[in-house]
C-alpha cells in the first residue's frame, strides 16, 4: 500500500471540510492525516491530506477531489520535492530520576520541554514523520499519559507554487 500527501487549495467557506471529508467517507477511503488552515489570501484555505491505497485508489481520490466545486487545485507533495512537518505534544509521566533522561532525549531531537510538573513533562516536537515516530519509539520505556498530533502540513520546495 502506497502513501500520498496532497495539498488542496480550497475556497475558505463554510462546509468545505465537510464536503471533502464526506467524499472520503462515501467512497470508503481512509484519511491518515488531515490539517487545514487559512492561506496568505483569506479567500482560500489549504488542506494537507495524507492518504494510503493502491495506485488505482490514489488516482481515484485525486480525480474525485478535483470534481468538488470548492477545490481549486491539488498538488501532490512528493518526497524530495516538498517539505512536510507535523507537530506533536506528548505528556510523559515521570519520576524525579526519569525526568532528566526524558529532557535529554528531547534535546537530542531538538524538541522543546513546554511544561514540567512534579509528576510529568510535556514535550513539543516538530519534524517529518520519521523523526516524530523515532522520538515516540524511544519513549517506549516511559509512561505516555497523553499525546496529540496536528497531522501533516507541507509545501512544495523552491520556486514551485502550489496553485
Amino acid at each position: 500500500m502506497k502513501k500520498m500527501v496532497l495539498s488542496l487549495l480550497v475556497d475558505n467557506t463554510a462546509g468545505v471540510l465537510s464536503r471533502v471529508s464526506g467524499l472520503f467517507s462515501r467512497r470508503g477511503y481512509n484519511i491518515d492525516s488531515l490539517s487545514v488552515g487559512v492561506t496568505e489570501n483569506p479567500k482560500f484555505s489549504r488542506m494537507t491530506v495524507a492518504v494510503s491505497g493502491d495506485d488505482r485508489i490514489l488516482s481515484q481520490i485525486k480525480k474525485q477531489l478535483l470534481k468538488l466545486e470548492d477545490v481549486i487545485s491539488i498538488t501532490e507533495l512528493k518526497d524530495g520535492e516538498s517539505v512536510c512537518r507535523e507537530l506533536i505534544l506528548v505528556k510523559v509521566k515521570t519520576t524525579l530520576e526519569e525526568r532528566q533522561q526524558i529532557i535529554s532525549l528531547a534535546d537530542v531531537f531538538r524538541a522543546k520541554v513546554v511544561d514540567v510538573s512534579k509528576e510529568s513533562v510535556m514535550i513539543e516536537i516538530t519534524g517529518n514523520i520519521s523523526k516524530v515516530e523515532a522520538f515516540i519509539t524511544l519513549l517506549d520505556g516511559f509512561a505516555i499519559e497523553e499525546m496529540v498530533r496536528t497531522g501533516l502540513t507541507g509545501l512544495t520546495r523552491g520556486n514551485v507554487i502550489s496553485e
